[in-house]
């Protein structure tokens, strides 16, 4: 039997919400996401909070999961996995754990509510726009200042010209991403770290591909709610979030190396061999002479020059911890 907030009981109900959250060696940061949408979410809105542990430290796990005991909610649910499954394959599998709902929320989980009833306030919105697959609060920083939140497709164009010169020389077509906004409007996609997504749509078009390990799993996903289901996505800045980037990420050379393969699997998906040749002729270049003064760099070359194959991605390192429970 699954509780509301409140405690009263749905009995093979569809919830309003799932929210998933996921958990990788950072559960201080989780710990303070749950919290706050625990705090922030009222009574009007039927929800759950499924955290998913990608193969955390065994100490990690035991913290979050003395936490989610003490907090004695049945609406939070905590899975662990035996392998970091990465970004995209972690949401699925907390949709597969989840309660039937109308609405997917996927929530970074060094993330934090501050909107009171946001989730209900997206639920509201996401129910009056009909057109709408995907919406996300602005982001902020742990400040609490303007944090970038749109983002336009990736392309041939956005790679090589940049956004910057693109947005321009085409402002209506390439929004501005650092302009603040004032009411809803359509983008291209929003980052992965709020997502508000309508459950049917995501079920119907597969969710997220689990072949991109980190990376661009928003934009390939916003791009076939468009494209398949004639779906759009909005930016609703009247809601707010914190957002403090990136905690279970480490910059590095490999990190580096996953972006780019990410990216020219997306090209090579939605534009064909022609596109993604010519993009990755371009960064065999460009990541050419950034070597010779950047050593470091010869790694991401070689690989791009192997054709940046997903069998160098990041996710076929991981390992199947058996001695987990």
């Amino acid at each position: 039997m699954l509780l509301h907030k409140n405690g009263s009981p749905y009995l093979n109900k569809m919830i309003d919400v799932s929210c998933i959250l996921i958990n990788y060696n950072t559960t201080s940061y989780t710990i303070g996401c749950i919290e706050s949408i625990l705090k922030n979410t009222g009574d009007r809105i039927s929800y759950e909070i499924i955290i998913i542990d990608n193969g955390s430290t065994k100490e990690s796990y035991q913290l979050l999961q003395e936490h989610v005991d003490a907090l004695n909610a049945s609406q939070v649910k905590l899975i662990r996995s035996k392998q970091n499954v990465g970004f995209g394959a972690g949401n699925m599998l907390g949709v597969q754990y989840g309660t039937p709902c109308k609405y997917y929320a996927f929530i970074n989980n060094d993330t934090l509510q501050i909107s009171k009833d946001c989730l209900f306030e997206l639920k509201k919105f996401m129910d009056n726009h009909p057109d709408a697959a995907v919406c996300s609060p602005q982001m902020l920083d742990e400040d609490k200042n303007f944090r970038v939140t749109i983002d336009h497709f990736s392309s041939i164009q956005r790679e090589i010209f940049r956004r910057p010169l693109l947005e321009h020389l085409f402002p209506k077509t390439y929004l501005n991403r650092k302009k603040t906004y004032e009411q809803p409007i359509k983008v291209h996609y929003v980052q992965g770290s709020f997502m508000f997504i309508n459950a049917k749509d995501f079920d119907e078009v597969g969710g997220f591909d689990s072949n991109l390990f980190l990376y661009y799993e928003e934009s390939d996903l916003c791009r076939r709610l468009l494209k398949e289901k004639n779906k759009y996505t909005f930016l609703v800045p009247q809601l707010e979030y914190v957002h403090y980037k990136s905690m279970s990420i480490k910059k590095s050379i490999l990190i580096k190396i996953e972006q780019k393969i990410s990216l020219l699997y997306y090209i090579r998906k939605h534009f064909g061999w022609f596109h993604y040749r010519i993009l990755i002729t371009y960064y065999i270049i460009r990541y050419f002479f950034t070597s010779i003064i950047k050593p470091s760099y010869w790694k991401l070359f070689f690989i791009l020059i192997q054709g940046a194959p997903l069998s160098r991605s990041l996710k076929q390192r991981q390992i199947i911890n058996s001695t987990l429970k």
